[in-house]
């Protein structure tokens, strides 16, 4: 099956259906485009996200299946619960993106290469100067040591990547903000694919078909309260 090829020069240009997506590599829906805010926001409603190598055009991804969490389904391990109790990390919200985005890039470099190459990172942080991309960082005797970014529409809350520098430090982060999350009225958080680190929290796997069910339902809906107070 051959690629949809998205014009950089019209971020309004719709994507194909998520059923022509590729098996192998799982997801694979299209290559180009731009990474403007209008086609990333766009990207999002649709259960779409980039991800590429830094020497790749931009790939656009729907996988199928689709690991999620239900915010009221998350699981605390004992080990978490008793590391959160005792407070000795702190965790606020939207207060250093770019250093929790720059982090996550450098996490991936001791893989093969990080797909958060300086592009990503301009248009992430014009999500989150409009409002859309958020951060948790997790500190630990002032010096940042975990955390994570992720995309927010409407209920949904789409996680993009995390990274920790100490021990528990991105499941402190994660714990925290699915509370803040349930808290606020958001129903649905993405976890793109599925991990054994996510799945210990309770994210489960759906079918792409319900994943975007669900989107078009929570992606329109108003979070109870006010969300996204710097901490």
């Amino acid at each position: 099956m051959r690629l949809t090829v998205l014009d950089p020069n019209n971020p309004e240009q719709d994507f194909p259906r998520s059923t022509e997506a590729l098996e192998i590599p799982d997801g694979l829906l299209a290559v180009g485009g731009c990474l403007s805010k209008s086609r990333l926001l766009r990207a999002y409603r649709h259960g779409i996200f980039p991800w590429n190598g830094p020497d790749e055009p931009i790939l656009w991804w729907s996988p199928n299946p689709r690991l999620v969490l239900l915010p009221e389904r998350l699981v605390v391990s004992h080990s978490l619960a008793k590391t959160m109790r005792k407070k000795h990390m702190l965790v606020t919200f939207d207060r250093a993106f770019a250093q929790v985005i720059d982090a996550c890039g450098q996490n991936r470099k001791q893989d093969s290469g990080t797909w958060i190459t300086p592009q990503i990172k301009a248009a992430y942080q014009e999500l989150h100067d409009s409002g859309y991309a958020h951060s948790v960082e997790t500190w630990f005797e002032g010096e940042l040591v975990g955390g994570l970014y992720g995309i927010a529409i409407g209920q949904v809350f789409f996680g993009e990547s995390m990274f920790y520098r100490k021990t528990d430090a991105s499941k402190v982060a994660f714990a925290s903000l699915v509370r803040e999350l349930m808290g606020w009225g958001y129903r649905l958080i993405d976890c793109q694919v599925s991990t054994g680190h996510l799945k210990t929290l309770g994210a489960e796997t759906v079918s792409r078909d319900e994943f975007n069910r669900l989107l078009t339902i929570y992606c329109e809906q108003t979070p109870a309260s006010c969300a996204w107070q710097v901490k």
